[in-house]
């Protein structure tokens, strides 16, 4: 190959934090709360001999843990450890192994295996998109570093459920806590290319914590797993839509990075068809396949494009180093939209000298005469900058598409509880939207939460049709209407069937979950109503009385 490893450089912090790789949530999260106790960085803390179930279960059968009956019954605790509180890596196989403790308290990570529970940057990201909002983080530590003190010190409350009990046992008895300290690292706040994801992800957090006193613990970090994850995916999402769009015109919509104001539509919203009734040849899956189907379908610009912004990187280093090019003291890298700013006229001919110079690097290293495949980029008359960007793509592109396609199953949560992509038939059966019902549980318990003409936010019914559309407005889920964009130019008469099949499965979905409510046969008496009665004065006073 004739790419050095500035060619081969994919990753580009000012997109994503992200390293393109299959994403396991637990371990995210785990990751996470590292960074939340630090401020954003993480821990130094490593470990050279990983932990296993005996390693964890010995320290609740120490004679100084505060359990009863867990020596008497080893066999049964070793169980409970295992399935209630670890995550495992290959469970049940012969090379099962513990990534960590399930993050179900703040100090979880303290208790991890690193080099078996790898966030690959999704842990960075989730901060970096949530510090938008100081208070959904702030509220997040809150709720997972409950019963800790500001130095801390451990005091369980009297409230506390027993796994979280278990895990600030297990953190009590160890001596690992002199360790556990910021890596030194500087923490780079990300300037999103779109503002909205990341306001829309804090504000959804925010509403889903009002529910902490009504559900256990472990079932609201279950929640938290799969809205942060429904939300990562929304994120990349929109940037697979957005990045090439950008790279092509040369510029971002002012509109996405100043923040959009309320009801002003962003250009690159997703715009997404599930399919509600589940079944493989039912009336909406063909729907559902062709929208998935699209949206993979541009990973091969997306990753032309997040190539295009690196490079750019690299190109506006160079001008800064020959004081071509001013950058904010202290900042490193150049923000997104900066660096596409560069493929402006201004900046044409140290942008064709730069890249001019990295083409004939990769041609020269080559065999002449030059593989039929190469000679063909070259004799396509690109600018420098676009002939550098097909020679990468030429080498690099099918690899990189590859890991994207794992990274978004698993932020999807590919055929897992919680997803928004099926599979089936395994590899050879064809991607298809979905919406799983703890996922519409989760984004029910959200919507239900508005604020009332007072300010004050609280639980609210809502017609199925007023869900429905808020779904589309909010998350660009399209169940009863097919989009007018991203694939579709909205619903024709052989439609109305297969939308009708999907409406109906909703309502139906509703009924098993718990949500829906039918009073009568009049459309305004069908009602989805909260779960729980919560009313508080603002986002921010829940916990204001304790």
């Amino acid at each position: 190959m004739a790419l050095d490893s500035k060619d081969r450089a994919f990753r580009c912090d000012s997109i994503s934090r992200i390293d393109y790789k299959t994403l396991t949530m637990d371990r995210v999260l785990t990751a996470f709360l590292a960074r939340l106790w630090h401020d954003g960085v993480p821990s130094r803390m490593s470990r050279a001999v990983d932990l296993t179930v005996e390693d964890y279960l010995s320290l609740l059968l120490d004679p100084d843990a505060p359990f009863d009956g867990f020596a008497d019954n080893e066999d049964i605790s070793q169980r409970w450890v295992g399935t209630h509180l670890l995550d495992l890596v290959n469970r049940g196989r012969v090379t099962e192994a513990v990534a960590g403790p399930r993050p179900l308290h703040g100090f979880a990570y303290r208790l991890r295996n690193s080099r078996r529970s790898r966030p690959y940057g999704a842990d960075e990201q989730l901060y970096e998109l949530l510090a938008i909002k100081p208070l959904a983080v702030q509220k997040l530590k809150d709720f997972f570093f409950s019963d800790i003190e500001a130095d801390g010190r451990v005091i369980p409350g009297p409230d506390i459920d027993v796994e979280s009990q278990a895990l600030l046992s297990m953190v009590s008895m160890t001596e690992e806590k002199a360790q556990d300290r910021p890596d030194g690292s500087t923490r780079k706040p990300l300037v999103p290319l779109c503002k909205q994801p990341a306001e829309l992800m804090a504000d959804d957090v925010l509403r889903l914590l009002l529910h902490r006193d009504f559900m256990p613990r472990t079932v609201l970090v279950e929640h938290l797993k799969i809205l942060l994850s429904f939300h990562l995916a929304l994120y990349h999402l929109r940037m697979i839509k957005l990045v090439p769009a950008a790279v092509r015109t040369g510029a971002v919509d002012p509109s996405c990075t100043r923040g959009h104001r309320p009801a002003e539509p962003c250009p690159y919203a997703v715009n997404l068809f599930v399919d509600v009734l589940g079944v493989d040849n039912g009336g909406p899956a063909p729907y559902a396949a062709r929208s998935a189907a699209i949206w993979y379908g541009r990973l091969p610009q997306f990753v032309r494009g997040t190539f295009a912004v690196q490079k750019l990187g690299d190109f506006a280093a160079d001008l800064a180093k020959h004081g071509k090019l001013l950058k904010a003291s202290g900042r490193n890298e150049l923000p997104a939209a900066e660096a596409i700013a560069l493929l402006t006229d201004k900046h044409k001919r140290d942008r064709e000298m730069f890249f001019d110079m990295r083409v004939r690097r990769i041609l020269d290293d080559e065999e002449e005469p030059l593989a039929p495949e190469l000679q063909t980029i070259v004799d396509l008359g690109l600018s420098r900058f676009e002939t550098y960007q097909e020679l990468i793509m030429h080498y690099r592109g099918a690899f990189q598409r590859k890991y994207l396609v794992e990274c978004i199953d698993s932020l999807l949560m590919k055929n897992r509880p919680g997803q928004m992509v099926t599979q089936p038939r395994g590899k050879a059966g064809a991607r298809r939207l979905v919406l799983d019902s703890r996922l519409l549980e989760v984004l029910l318990q959200v919507a239900l939460v508005q604020q009332d003409e007072t300010g004050r936010m609280r639980t609210w019914p809502m017609r199925v049709d007023e869900v429905l559309d808020l779904f589309r407005a909010r998350y660009g889920l399209h169940i009863d209407q097919l989009p007018s964009e991203d694939g579709f130019a909205g619903a024709d008469v052989p439609d109305q069937a297969a939308l009708r099949e999907n409406s109906a499965a909703f309502v139906d979905r509703l009924r098993e979950i718990g949500y829906y409510r039918d009073l009568s046969d009049a459309y305004l008496t069908q009602t989805i109503t909260p779960r729980f009665t919560i009313r508080v004065e603002h986002l921010d006073a829940e916990r204001s009385a304790r």
